[in-house]
């Protein structure tokens, strides 16, 4: 059945998928059987924690770490923490309760296509296109965080990861208000400690001056791992056509595809769908007698 240009690809990958897995992450058959066997009996033994053990779902946490069990169990142990942490935010956490900020307010998008190298691309508008008083902060981080809970069941993302690209067009105080110390601290944790997908890119576009107020902010809790990995480009496209095709960007973007006419409208039932996922999701971490 052909997939819909607004759902995931969760079947299994195929040999063109699988060479890039074994090239860059280690993974081959046996690799893949002998961690998932050693992942499970650590999670065993890591007794104030509770993830499930099935196969599909460990290799969401195997895969980011190159298939390395012990890598992998302490990113689940930092997932739990996170969790801890920001119980008030993250507990229980339900597409229906950000759907308004899905559909009426078009935040944060996900291209309907991969770029050149498979990888998925995120689009969030933190600029003028983003009312801080009709999706706030933590609204901003919760529709980010469910996005990235469906976007971990796709072996291709798994594999070749995602792209995040920021534009600030039209950037004004009262975003940069709203983009608070506790945000970005929290931001950048969940980034570097609590996502278990591979973040390749970051490209901060269409930034004005006021964006160094923003930077200001962010910059103390980056390591440079991720430092690397963040890419400023103005309003010159072309530096970003380096990193992604033209052929795989919209038109706002200087790319050869439409204009984009599509948003968290068209994505927020490829969330809901994966509503089993999600609310599993919200039972992993710590056991309650251990927090």
């Amino acid at each position: 059945m052909a997939l819909k240009p607004f759902d995931i690809e969760v079947s299994p990958p195929g040999e063109e998928l699988m060479e890039i897995a074994r090239r860059e992450l280690r993974e081959t058959p046996e690799v893949r059987a002998c961690a998932v066997d050693e992942l499970r009996a650590l999670l065993r033994e890591a007794k104030d924690m509770h993830f499930s053990d099935e196969e599909e779902f460990l290799l969401i946490f195997l895969r980011p770490c190159h298939f390395y069990a012990e890598s992998a169990l302490k990113m689940m142990r930092r997932i739990a923490e996170f969790k801890k942490t920001n119980h008030p935010l993250l507990h229980a956490l339900k597409p229906e309760e950000e759907k308004l900020a899905f559909i009426d307010h078009n935040v944060v998008n996900v291209l309907t296509n991969r770029d050149q190298k498979g990888r998925r691309v995120l689009l969030v508008n933190c600029g003028a296109a983003w009312d801080p008083k009709a999706v706030s902060s933590e609204q901003l981080f919760r529709v980010f965080f469910l996005i990235h809970l469906v976007a971990q069941l796709e072996p291709a993302t798994q594999i070749n990861g995602v792209v995040v690209v920021l534009d600030f067009d039209g950037l004004s105080l009262k975003q940069v208000k709203a983009l608070s110390p506790s945000f970005s601290r929290r931001l950048i944790t969940f980034i570097q400690d609590a996502m278990p997908l591979r973040l390749k890119e970051v490209h901060i576009l269409k930034q004005p001056y006021i964006f160094n107020m923003v930077w200001a902010l962010f910059k103390p809790f980056i390591r440079e791992k991720l430092k690397s990995r963040i890419f400023f480009h103005g309003m010159d496209m072309r530096k970003l056509h380096k990193h992604i095709d033209p052929c795989d960007l919209p038109a706002n973007y200087g790319g050869d595809r439409p204009p984009i006419n599509y948003g968290g409208k068209e994505w927020y039932p490829c969330v809901y769908n994966y509503i089993d996922h999600i609310n599993q999701w919200n039972t992993f971490g710590f056991l309650t007698n251990t927090q």
